[in-house]
């Protein structure tokens, strides 16, 4: 082998044990938002395996409808959030990488996991009884209590809200507002359960709070770029240890 050819070589290995490395840094840094990918991942590619019509009877079987909660309450309400209705990965990637991530990454995996099982549990409890009573007072079908309602948003959506309190003052309450609207507008536009669910998981996030109490890496904010002749050691006057 020429030298070129071992230089080459030994450049391309190099860059193969870089990002091998940075892999793994991230994968440490979250390995319960990376697991939970794993899962979704393989669980959308059986789902692209199935029929239409095996794979509507799996997911009632393992959705969180008011059939299913009656019968076999914590199976579905644990596997409900590992699956979607439709085999929808691709669009859920970004998401988990914009919120899951960098949640995990503050609190730690126990408290994120936590916040993620509160904000699932509780925003289904609450949407699927406000089902139960719109069909007790006539204005819902008996139907609907074989909803298929399953899927990773609710719990996504308590990571959104408690990531408020990862922001110092005042973006934390600009975040705190223009996720609140857009919760809102959401349910506001198409009421439904479903919706119903992700305000409720979203404010359920936001009062997850106590959660995030003294620990370490919140009240963040942006560092501005140091303008000629300011301080000597370049740092922006907003300094991320400032309290929020």
């Amino acid at each position: 082998m020429t030298s070129e050819g071992s230089s080459t070589a030994t450049a391309r290995t190099s860059w193969i044990r870089r990002c091998g490395a940075a892999v793994w840094r991230f994968v440490r840094a979250a390995p319960g938002t990376c697991l939970y990918l794993l899962i979704l991942g393989a669980n959308t590619f059986a789902l692209v395996q199935m029929s239409p019509r095996f794979r509507r009877y799996f997911l009632f079987s393992h959705s969180t409808n008011l059939i299913e909660l009656r019968h076999h309450p914590i199976k579905v309400l644990v596997s409900s959030a590992f699956w979607t209705a439709t085999p929808s990965f691709a669009y859920w990637l970004p998401l988990f990488l914009l919120f899951h991530v960098p949640v995990e990454r503050w609190l730690g995996t126990l408290r994120w996991l936590a916040v993620v099982a509160i904000a699932h549990i509780l925003a289904t409890l609450v949407s699927e009884g406000t089902v139960a009573v719109l069909i007790n007072m006539g204005r819902l079908p008996l139907s609907t209590r074989h909803t298929i309602d399953i899927g990773v948003s609710y719990g996504l959506s308590g990571s959104v809200g408690v990531l408020t309190w990862f922001f110092a003052r005042p973006l934390r309450w600009w975040y705190l507002g223009a996720t609140t609207a857009f919760f809102a507008v959401l349910f506001a536009v198409a009421w439904d359960f479903t919706n119903l669910g992700h305000l409720t998981a979203f404010l359920l996030g936001v009062a997850c709070y106590p959660i995030t109490r003294d620990v370490p890496g919140g009240n963040w904010r942006p560092h501005r770029r140091p303008r000629a002749g300011s301080d000597a050691d370049g740092l922006s006057p907003l300094r991320s240890g400032a309290t929020g």
